[in-house]
This record gives C-alpha cells, sequence and structure tokens, in this order.
C-alpha cells in the first residue's frame, strides 16, 4: 500500500519555484507514471481505468432475459456474489451463533459488494483520513489505499507547506483537482482526500463517481491532535479559531457525503475503522443497485422477471 517514491528533477534545475501551469503540467504526466507503477506492484487487485471492462466467462449457461423488448444478460451472474450485511444477519442469532458468525471480517465481505467502486475519505486536517482509510483499505483486502496529498509530495519532491508557501492555496487546490481528476479514473481504491478539496465544486463530480465517507471530529479534538504542527492555513494567532471557522465554511459540502462518522477523542483509528465498515454496509443495503431494485420491483408485481 505504499507508493513508489519519484524525485522530479525539474524542480532542482529551477532558480525559481515553478508556475502554477508547469508544476500542473508536470504532475500530469508524473502522476500517471506514479499510478502505473502502483497497478503492477500492489499486492491487491490490480488497477484498472474506469473505461476498461472485463468480462469474466464462466462455463455456465448465462440466462438471457428479456427486459423491455431487448435482451440482456441478468447482472447478477456477473456482479452479485450473495454477500449480505453481517450486521444485519446477525441480530437474529443467539450470541454464541453471532460469535461464530462473525469470525470473518466483516470489512472483507465489503470487496464483492462495493463493486470496485472507489471509497473517498474526506474531512478536516488531522481528523484522520489517512490513517483510517490506510486500514480500511487492508481490512477489506482487494483494494489499494491512495493519499492526495503523499502522491503530491512524491511527484513535485515538494512538501505540502512549501508549495503553500511557494505558490499559494489557490495553486495548491488546482494541483490537488488534477491529482483527484487522475486517481478517480481508477477502480478499487480506498482514497484519503485533502481537507479543502470540497471547496472546488468541479471535484464532487469526480467523489461523487464513489462512495464519500466524512469524518466528522470537533475542532477541539483535532487541535489536540495537530498542535505545533506546520499546516499551512493554521499558522495564525489562534489556530483553533480558525480551525472553527474553516470547518463553519465547508460543514455544507461534508454534509453532503454518503456516510458520516462522528469521531470521538477517546476513538483510536480500529474503532473508526470498525464504524466504517458497519455503515458501509447499511449504505450499500439502502443504496442498491438500480438494476437490483428493477428486479425486486418487478418480481414483488409478480413479473416473470427470470425465464
Amino acid at each position: 500500500h505504499h507508493l513508489p517514491y519519484y524525485s522530479i528533477s525539474f524542480y532542482t534545475k529551477m532558480k525559481s519555484p515553478p508556475t502554477t501551469t508547469a508544476m500542473i503540467g508536470l504532475l500530469t504526466s508524473g502522476i500517471t507514471t506514479l499510478l502505473i507503477s502502483l497497478t503492477t506492484t500492489t499486492t491487491a487487485f490490480t488497477l484498472l481505468p474506469t473505461p476498461v471492462i472485463v468480462h469474466h466467462h464462466h462455463p455456465t449457461t448465462s440466462i438471457v432475459l428479456q427486459a423491455g423488448g431487448f435482451e440482456w444478460e441478468d447482472p447478477t451472474e456477473k456482479f452479485d456474489q450473495e454477500v449480505d450485511n453481517p450486521f444485519k444477519k446477525n441480530t437474529e442469532l443467539g450470541a454464541e451463533e453471532n460469535e461464530d458468525a462473525m469470525k470473518i471480517d466483516p470489512a472483507r465481505l465489503l470487496g464483492p459488494r462495493l463493486q470496485g467502486s472507489n471509497v473517498y475519505f474526506i474531512g478536516m486536517m488531522g481528523s484522520g483520513k489517512s490513517a483510517v482509510g490506510d486500514i480500511f483499505a487492508k481490512r477489506i483486502g482487494s483494494y489499494n489505499f491512495l493519499d492526495t496529498d503523499s502522491i503530491i509530495e512524491k511527484v513535485s519532491s515538494m512538501t505540502i507547506p512549501e508549495i503553500f508557501a511557494a505558490e499559494g492555496e489557490d495553486a495548491f487546490r488546482s494541483v490537488e483537482a488534477q491529482v483527484l481528476d487522475s486517481v478517480h479514473a481508477y477502480v478499487r481504491c480506498v482514497i484519503s482526500t485533502g481537507g479543502g478539496i470540497v471547496c472546488r465544486m468541479p471535484n464532487w463530480s469526480k467523489l461523487q463517481t464513489g462512495i464519500v465517507v466524512w469524518l466528522d471530529v470537533a475542532p477541539e479534538v483535532i487541535m489536540g491532535r495537530i498542535e505545533g504542527s506546520d499546516r499551512p492555513l493554521l499558522q495564525t494567532d489562534d489556530p483553533l479559531e480558525t480551525l472553527r471557522e474553516l470547518l463553519g465554511e465547508r460543514r455544507k459540502q461534508y454534509s453532503q457525503a454518503d456516510i458520516r462518522v462522528e469521531i470521538g477523542g477517546e476513538m483510536g483509528e480500529d474503532e473508526v475503522v470498525d464504524m466504517v465498515v458497519k455503515e458501509m454496509h447499511n449504505f450499500i443495503d439502502e443504496n442498491p443497485p438500480a438494476w437490483k431494485t428493477a428486479k425486486a420491483k418487478a418480481q414483488s408485481e409478480g413479473l416473470d422477471w427470470v425465464q
């Protein structure tokens, strides 16, 4: 899950920091190289660009259905691996049966249920997106972990504070948007994003191609975690008040996430991941694929869906 390091000599040859345009142009090729390398070194499933369609051929005969005058193959055969929400199933079991049934990590069962959809973690700086996202991806087992801030730093050979100091926040947000544009084209990824990625509305069109998880942490808790750090936006006379103001500005965007996980000050990373796993299973139950909803509706009305 650790990205390979790339040193970009471009910056060492320049006497002054690169312009935003130059930086974005360099990042475009650098990110592509970085992601391609990741696809060949990862121990998880191979990353595939979204436009690529992989067909699995089974020896069984496909069931061709009639729907609206057209013939099509029931997607159940390819996507529905009969994996249900382990939390809902176990509410009806006794204590001993429940313990046996939960021996399989519920996170591992998310792999087939997510059907390749990316998971994006959003939230304020210091909310734990990187740590939680990494653990979450490892527990799923078939997903890769990507961190947009880490990608920017590795490809540019500059730290986030250095980019802010050289080019300002607007330039950083442009680079950040370029990174998101590149990584969202891949599948089976858990992606941790920068706290301000929600500030640009075009980024939402990328985030909403997957499932968005907001790690909601109180400013006071965050301040206890990152006090004394070199976070560019907190270099003010009152960092806590600045943090509160930033959260106030972004709360409307954060609240549009598919899943919100409220995190208390005493919660550890594994506990947070457990909450994310449970809420993810519940979200999938509440938002089934369109074909599955149509199939259930047809069957409830007594229509002959499967011939």
